[in-house]
């Protein structure tokens, strides 16, 4: 079972919290470059950020996979886990309360037509640090710093 749930965990991890780093990361430079392409560009940052909100959802699954392997494996009060688990909600908060917000204030002001280039700038930063978090996450999730596996 603990096979199982860990390949579910680490597919739910690539298939969901992927995409949304991906999209997320390419929002504030497309946005920048609406002025040059309103019509196709407004389209493709309205898809982004679709991208974003869904699966943001569907990435519920990866911590929900991930505390049930976690809990056959006998880890749960291991120190990387805790530290992922923080990681993890870390970045819950800059997506749900940073990174979504802003890209739905960014898209509403390319649709009226004044696109306030410091909104891309702290966009990419704050995108840049839920990315920072994942990385982080993953690189713990591969180590795991005092692990008797041997990995």
């Amino acid at each position: 079972m603990t096979k199982f749930l860990l390949a579910v965990h680490v597919l739910a991890a690539i298939v969901a919290v992927g995409p949304v780093t991906v999209a997320a990361s390419m929002f504030p430079s497309l946005a920048r470059k609406v002025p040059a392409d309103p019509g196709e560009s407004l389209l493709n940052l309205a898809l982004l950020h679709r991208i974003c909100r869904v699966y943001a959802v569907v990435g519920v699954a990866v911590p929900v996979f991930g505390f049930a392997t976690a809990k056959n494996m006998g880890v749960l009060g291991d120190a990387w886990l805790i530290v992922s688990i923080a990681l993890t909600a870390v970045a819950a908060v800059v997506l749900g309360a940073l990174v979504l917000p802003r890209q739905g204030a960014v898209l509403r002001s390319v649709e009226d037509g004044v696109l306030d280039a410091r909104a891309t700038v702290r966009l990419a930063m704050v995108t840049g640090i839920f990315n920072l978090l994942w990385a982080a996450v993953t690189v713990l999730m591969i180590v795991r710093p005092g692990s008797t596996t041997g990995a």
